[in-house]
């Protein structure tokens, strides 16, 4: 739980903290629309420079991003697998029944163990150098169009807003729980599957009672300071638009630009 890097901010003054949050989220979301379309390493080569840079202007330790890692690992290993002994080829390396390693299955999972990679570490790049409130109010000003449509542009930022501030918590009470539960013999760590899934169980009722208190909490507060939608509210925290945030944009645009021609 405590690898969870969801949610939770860095903070710090560098160049990528002060950049814009409708900036960092149209440049990730650019970036994942890019990363689908290349398939060579020299394009995965300029992306993974990229990053690095967006990494070094951080201030955040590269051992924080491997170590956000570990959550997705499993999923990580999961899908190269079935990229690699499913993926059919003319030339053909290991086979054993309907399982067969090739020379296209292995750069396809290549391919794939490299994308996650990269987006994983573009993404928690915007989580760590942003605040929630700042990732919901960039996507609230982003999404603002779909108001012609009657889409809830306010009622989705708020439960954005609420998702990002809360579920770093809820990890954190369930370390606790866990730890309670450790002191009192339960383990977590050894026996079969089933076993190791039982031993969650007494975490659940625990956590959700915890779940309702912050709800409950949360709900009156939002009462008491007279809440009732998004609409014509004032705002502490103002978005600004700088001449950073240009150039910044500008310089990710022609690094698209050259990868795809």
């Amino acid at each position: 739980m405590d690898n969870l890097i969801f949610g939770r901010y860095y903070p710090g003054n560098s160049f990528v903290h002060r950049l814009d949050p409708r900036l960092k989220l149209i440049i990730n979301i650019m970036f994942i629309v890019l990363i689908f379309l290349l398939n060579n390493w020299y394009d995965y080569l300029i992306l993974g420079v990229v990053v690095l840079t967006g990494v070094v202007l951080s201030g955040v330790s590269i051992r924080f991003f491997i170590k956000g890692l570990r959550p997705m690992l499993l999923l990580i290993l999961f899908t190269v697998a079935l990229q690699l002994f499913f993926t059919t080829g003319k030339t053909v390396y290991w086979q054993w029944g309907w399982l067969a390693i090739s020379q296209e299955g292995l750069i396809n999972a290549s391919y794939i163990a490299v994308r996650f990679l990269l987006i994983i570490f573009m993404s928690t790049l915007l989580t760590l150098t942003t605040q929630p409130l700042e990732i919901a109010d960039g996507l609230e000003y982003l999404i603002r169009p779909l108001k012609m449509i009657k889409f809830p542009v306010n009622d989705v930022a708020l439960m954005l807003s609420i998702a990002l501030r809360f579920v770093p918590k809820l990890m954190d009470e369930t370390t606790k729980i866990m730890n309670a539960q450790r002191a009192r013999g339960v383990d977590f760590n050894n026996g079969s599957i089933l076993k190791r899934v039982k031993a969650l169980i007494p975490l659940l009722i625990p956590l959700m009672m915890s779940s309702l208190d912050i709800a409950t909490d949360l709900t009156t507060a939002m009462i008491s300071r007279g809440y009732r939608d998004g609409e014509g509210r004032s705002r502490f925290r103002v978005l600004k638009w700088r001449r950073r945030d240009s150039l910044t944009l500008l310089f990710f645009v022609v690094i698209a630009a050259v990868v795809i021609i």
